[in-house]
């Protein structure tokens, strides 16, 4: 699997992601600074978390204008397959590639845990590894990860079965006790409409290894690196 990680000024989570991608397919990443406007031929890119350029004006504002993000989002267009986490989640919609918006939380704090959240939908090479209502503990840390959209989206987001995670409690029920940022629906992840770009706000690279407590992240790069071999 040739994989590349976009690294941002603020970027926090680079290393974290090409670690978690090692161990799942033998090879680090190539590190991709965000003025580069060249990509070589590749099988995924990873837009990792942090506070890319700071947060300033809002979270992944000015990462979505940076000259690697006009290639990154040619590619996707070309089928490439693309994963957002946190921050890189916020980017991707912030370019478009992704419906909706990231808010503020519900709360107004940033909120640093580990929550439940349960695979809506294992039909895709970043889910594979999962069953259909399988839950799993995922750390989040954000501000700005209540996901909104308007009425027409939500809809189109659930009927076409779009929705990839969703924050639940340790049963699997959707309630806003187990919402940590306020999310529409719970939406704690969404796909694109062909199923090759994925965007959440949890981040399955802090759970890949049983030394950071938990290892319910491992089966996303297992499953992209099995299907993108």
């Amino acid at each position: 699997m040739k994989a590349a990680v976009i690294v941002f000024p603020g970027s926090n989570c680079d290393r974290d992601v090409a670690v978690a991608l090692r161990q799942a397919c033998g090879e680090l990443p190539l590190m991709v600074w965000h003025r580069e406007t060249e990509l070589p031929d590749l099988d995924l890119i990873v837009v990792p978390g942090g506070f890319a350029y700071g947060d300033y004006l809002r979270a992944g504002a000015m990462a979505a204008h940076s000259p690697v993000m006009r290639t990154v989002a040619k590619r996707a267009a070309a089928g490439v397959r693309v994963l957002g986490i946190c921050n890189g989640f916020q980017v991707l919609v912030e370019t478009g590639m992704l419906p909706g918006a990231l808010m503020t939380n519900r709360d107004l704090k940033f909120v640093s845990k580990t929550v439940h959240v349960r695979v809506e939908s294992a039909d895709s090479v970043f889910t594979d590894g999962y069953r259909d209502g399988q839950v799993i503990r995922l750390p989040v840390a954000h501000h700005e990860g209540g996901y909104f959209a308007d009425d027409n989206t939500l809809r189109t987001l659930e009927d076409r079965g779009l929705v990839a995670f969703r924050y639940v409690s340790a049963d699997g029920a959707v309630n806003d006790d187990t919402n940590p940022n306020g999310s529409a629906a719970g939406i704690a992840g969404l796909f694109n409409p062909e199923r090759t770009v994925l965007g959440l706000m949890p981040h399955p690279e802090r759970a890949a290894d049983p030394d950071l407590g938990g290892t319910d992240g491992r089966p996303m790069f297992a499953s992209l690196a099995a299907a993108l071999a």
